[in-house]
Parts: C-alpha cells; structure tokens; sequence
C-alpha cells in the first residue's frame, strides 16, 4: 500500500464506520481483504469469500425471493438475473474497462449479497485502484461523485431538447 498516512487497516477502519460498526477490523477481515487484493482478477467466489469473512451467514442473492431493501432503495430482485448482472460486471472489472467508481457505484446498485455489500463493494474499488487509496474513501470518492456529477447548467436550448 503507498502513502505513508494510509494502511489497509485505516481503509477497514473507515469501511467499519461507514456501515455504523464502532469496532476494531478483526485479523479475519484484515487477511481476507488482503487475499482479495492479491488476486490478479476476481470472480464471484472470491466475493462470496470475502462476504463469508465480513458478514458470516449471508450470502449471494441467486435464488428467487433474496430480495433487498436498503432505505428507500429497492434492489433488482435475487435470482438467475443476479448471477447475470454480477458476472457482467465483474468481466468489466477484470478487463479494466470500467473505472473503480462506477464499478462500486453499479455493484452497490446491483446489491448481489444478502449483507456486506458496503463493505465488499468499497473493496472491490479498492482492488481496482490496484490497493491504492492515497486519500481515506469517503474522501476521495466525495471528489470522484463531485467530479462525476459537476457540469455547468443547462442552456435553454439544451433543457428544450
């Protein structure tokens, strides 16, 4: 990992506190997230692994009826189409052809796990950014979402379109 002010156990940390748990990361978490990030490419087994270490018991959204709600945000439903939707995504992540933003941003709308999606998602960008993150994650994709989204306004002509 580069940068002296960062660690994987500071990104974990941060992951924890995200999702509301005020703990430390275990030795668990800390050596799952590290095999992840070791990994010359992913695929669904090895976010199934990561997701049996993050939140034990849940487990990929495959079967009809593993459905997910997180606020007022209703995921695609569990099923076939879930293996689909995941599998696509993720032969984008192993080709490089999607950037670590949108692909957190579209597995977090996929949701493919009953839990842990928060958690594995911010990994999976993490792996991507191939383990670097100069900047704690929330910071850093603050300015990707700010960058993603800033545009000047709308001309007249352009809103008549």
């Amino acid at each position: 990992m580069s940068g002296s002010s960062w660690s994987l156990v500071d990104f974990l940390r941060e992951s924890l506190r995200i999702e509301g748990i005020h703990r430390e990361p275990t030795w668990g978490e800390i050596a799952a997230t590290e095999r992840f990030l070791d990994q010359p490419t992913t695929a669904i087994d090895d976010l199934e692994k990561l997701v049996s270490i993050y939140a034990p018991g849940h487990k990929l959204r495959d079967r009809k009826g593993l459905d997910v709600r997180v606020g007022s945000y209703i995921a695609p439903p569990g099923g076939d189409g879930m293996l689909e939707r995941l599998t696509e995504l993720l032969c984008r992540v192993n080709s490089r052809s999607i950037s670590a933003y949108d692909a957190h941003v579209e597995y977090e709308l996929i949701h493919p796990f009953t839990d842990g999606n928060g958690r594995s998602g911010r990994t999976l960008w993490l792996w991507l950014r191939d383990g670097h993150a100069p900047l704690g994650f929330l910071h850093h994709f603050y300015y990707q979402t700010l960058e993603r989204h800033s545009r000047p306004p709308a001309t007249a002509e352009e809103i008549e379109r």
